[in-house]
């Protein structure tokens, strides 16, 4: 079962930011896209990394690139990123072609890799305020250790900060030039759960400031809190597209009913389902509602409470196993070509 977690809707501690000011190139304005890519692809000898990828990512959206090892996302976004040459297809990010334009485009982005090396011996502001220096319209470091949670550690060398502070200084090295899009890789890998929860306030923090992110991840529970939309990569190439809610048909797709009624109940004959090794009724109904309404009107004329009732739905983990594990699935979503969903990258 899904756990259902509220996003947040506030940024505490954002009181008193500077609005980038007119004069500076501001990010597109909002319903338009911040990434369009259209059948792009890319080969290392004859293995496809790539292979006719399509996608879209708005402006102000936490956007989540899912997939396994060797499906091509890190190609896929170092040729976002200005650091890979394309083998074809259309690549916009921020209105600028990111192979031809990067000197445009550099200044617009941020970049927060599974590792950065900074100089140990430099104190946190110290190393914000050196890398601030690069851009033209930098944020304030006031500001920035504010947005990170490194207020109180902004005069400590970084060789004194615990692994989840460092990790802090690298989103605040990504900032340091007030970006409109920011690229975040595997940003919680090796934290633990309590650094884990920190670092997704601090996305949420800056989606709150009118941020684009672009995030991968293989933590489920990271994309399912974090992503306005994800997007499932295999073979090179999206698999599926969409809200965290609604990938895979989670909504509809192999919805159960689990209940647990008093010790020799007799149901009646369209609500006995399954019953779990919990002790749990567990049924599949073609039609939610009229099930459920089915149910609950039983149980109340009857007098029969329905212990532990609940709906489950399948977990974006769930989907995502389907998707990218299921070579039937894959082939489907590749448009039926085995080859392609036999290429290993």
């Amino acid at each position: 079962m899904v756990t259902n977690i509220t996003p947040v809707n506030t940024a505490p501690g954002l009181e008193g930011f500077r609005v980038p000011s007119a004069t500076r190139p501001g990010p597109a304005q909002s319903g338009t896209a911040a990434i369009a890519v259209a059948d792009l692809t890319k080969s290392y000898g004859d293995v496809a990394a790539v292979a006719g990828l399509d996608l879209e990512i708005q402006v102000g959206e936490i956007f989540a690139l899912l997939g396994p090892n060797g499906a091509g996302k890190t190609t896929t976004v170092e040729i976002l990123e200005g650091y890979r040459h394309r083998d074809g297809g259309q690549v916009t990010v921020l209105g600028h072609d990111p192979e031809r334009e990067r000197k445009q485009l550099k200044p617009r982005i941020g970049i927060v890799l599974q590792s950065t090396g900074v100089d140990r011996y430099l104190t946190v502001s110290e190393t914000i305020e050196m890398y601030a220096s690069y851009y033209p319209h930098p944020r304030p470091t006031d500001e920035i250790v504010e947005l990170v949670g490194l207020a109180a550690k902004r005069d400590t060398r970084v060789l004194k900060l615990s692994g989840g502070q460092q990790r802090r200084l690298d989103v605040a090295i990504a900032l340091a030039g007030d970006p409109d899009l920011l690229f975040l890789d595997e940003p919680t890998t090796g934290f633990d759960p309590s650094a884990r929860r920190e670092a997704w306030e601090i996305v949420k923090n800056l989606a709150a400031l009118g941020k684009t992110v672009l995030l991968t991840t293989h933590y489920m529970d990271e994309a399912q809190y974090l992503a306005d939309r994800v997007a499932v990569m295999a073979a090179g190439r999206i698999v599926a597209t969409g809200t965290p809610e609604q990938l895979g048909d989670r909504q509809t797709e192999g919805v159960r009913i689990r209940f647990r009624v008093p010790e020799r109940t007799m149901l009646p004959a369209d609500l006995q389902g399954q019953t779990s090794t919990d002790g749990c009724v567990e049924l599949t109904p073609d039609d939610l509602s009229q099930t459920l309404h089915h149910l609950t009107g039983w149980s109340i004329e009857n007098g029969i409470e329905l212990e532990q009732l609940e709906i489950v739905r399948k977990s974006l983990e769930d989907v995502y196993l389907k998707l990218t594990g299921d070579r039937a699935v894959l082939e489907e979503a590749l448009l039926g070509d085995p080859a392609t969903a036999a290429r290993p990258r």
